[in-house]
C-alpha cells in the first residue's frame, strides 16, 4: 500500500527536486524507441518495408545509403515527436508536483519534451544528446546548431523517403556532413554547460532536503539510476522516490530513505500530484 501522504510530505518539505528520467517516461507519452508497434508502422512504415527497420532506435543508429535518406528519417522523427508534440497529462502532473521549487532534470531521453513542456532549458541535462540540435559529423568544431526549423522544412520537402539533395545540411566550417547531436556517436559534442549547471545544482543542494524523483528507469541504467542512488546514499537529507512499471530496484543502503512505486506513470503521478496538492 502506497503511503501517498508520507511521500507528499517529503516533496512539500523539499528544498529542491532532482528529476531523473529515461525510456519509461517516453513510452508513457507514446514514444517507444524499441518497439515495432502500430505507432512505428504508422510513422515509419515505408522505412520499415524498404530497409527492414523494426524500431526507431534502429533508424537512429542506421548506416543510411545516402544523406538524403538519413535526413528524411530524422526529419520525419523530429517533425512527428517534437514539432507536433503537445504537453501530455503526465508532464503536466510532473510540473504541478515540482511547483515553484528549485529543480533540475537529468535524462537520457533526447526528444526534448521537458523543454517543450515548459521546463527551463538551463535546468535540463540530456546526457546522451538531443534531437533538436545538430553538429558537424566529424566534430571539426564544437558548435551545436538548432535543428527543429530545418527538420520541419525537410519533412515538408520529403518525397518517398528522401529529401532533395540541395537541402541536405552541411557543416558551415568544413562543408562535411552534419549529424543530429544524439546520433553523432563517438563524435558527439558533450554539453559542458549543462554538466556545469548540474554540478552547481548539486553543490547548492548539498546538506539540504533533496527529493530525487526517478521516472521510468530500469535497474540496468548505469548512466542515471546508479549515480542517483549513490547521491542519495551520500546526502544525509535526501529522499529517493522511484516509479517504474514492472521493475523497481532500490539499493540496500538507501532503502530506509526510499519509496519504490511499481506501476504506470500516467496512473501514479496523478495520485502523487493529488497528495501534494491536498
Amino acid at each position: 500500500m502506497v503511503n501517498w501522504n508520507l511521500i507528499a510530505e517529503k516533496i512539500k518539505g523539499a528544498d529542491a527536486i532532482l528529476i531523473g528520467a529515461s525510456n519509461g517516461l517516453s513510452i508513457t507519452e507514446g514514444l517507444h524507441l524499441f518497439a515495432d508497434n502500430a505507432a512505428f508502422e504508422e510513422v515509419f512504415g515505408n522505412f520499415k518495408q524498404r530497409y527492414g527497420l523494426l524500431c526507431i532506435l534502429q533508424g537512429m543508429t542506421a548506416r543510411w545509403p545516402s544523406e538524403e535518406e538519413k535526413w528524411a528519417f530524422w526529419a520525419r522523427l523530429i517533425h512527428h515527436y517534437c514539432g507536433q508534440y503537445r504537453p501530455t497529462p503526465v508532464m503536466e502532473d510532473l510540473k504541478a508536483i515540482v511547483g515553484e521549487k528549485d529543480y533540475f532534470v537529468v535524462t537520457s531521453n533526447g526528444e526534448c519534451h521537458f523543454e517543450l513542456c515548459g521546463f527551463a532549458p538551463e535546468k535540463i541535462y540530456e546526457i546522451e544528446g538531443n534531437w533538436l540540435t545538430m553538429q558537424c559529423a566529424g566534430r571539426c568544431h564544437e558548435t551545436r546548431y538548432p535543428s527543429l526549423e530545418l527538420a520541419e522544412k525537410l519533412a515538408a520537402a520529403e518525397r518517398d523517403g528522401q529529401i532533395p539533395a540541395e537541402l541536405v545540411p552541411r557543416c558551415p566550417q568544413c562543408g562535411g556532413p552534419m549529424e543530429i547531436h544524439m546520433g553523432a556517436g563517438q563524435y558527439m559534442i558533450p554539453d559542458a554547460g549543462a554538466q556545469d549547471r548540474f554540478q552547481a545544482f548539486l553543490a547548492r543542494c548539498h546538506g539540504k532536503n533533496l527529493v530525487v524523483l526517478e521516472l521510468g528507469i530500469g535497474w540496468r541504467n548505469q548512466l542515471i539510476k546508479a549515480p542517483l542512488m549513490r547521491l542519495v546514499a551520500q546526502e544525509t537529507n535526501a529522499t529517493y522516490v522511484t516509479i517504474n512499471l514492472g521493475e523497481v530496484y532500490i539499493a540496500d543502503n538507501i532503502k530506509e530513505k526510499s519509496f519504490g512505486l511499481d506501476g504506470r506513470l500516467d496512473e501514479l503521478l496523478p495520485a502523487l500530484r493529488e497528495a501534494c496538492e491536498a
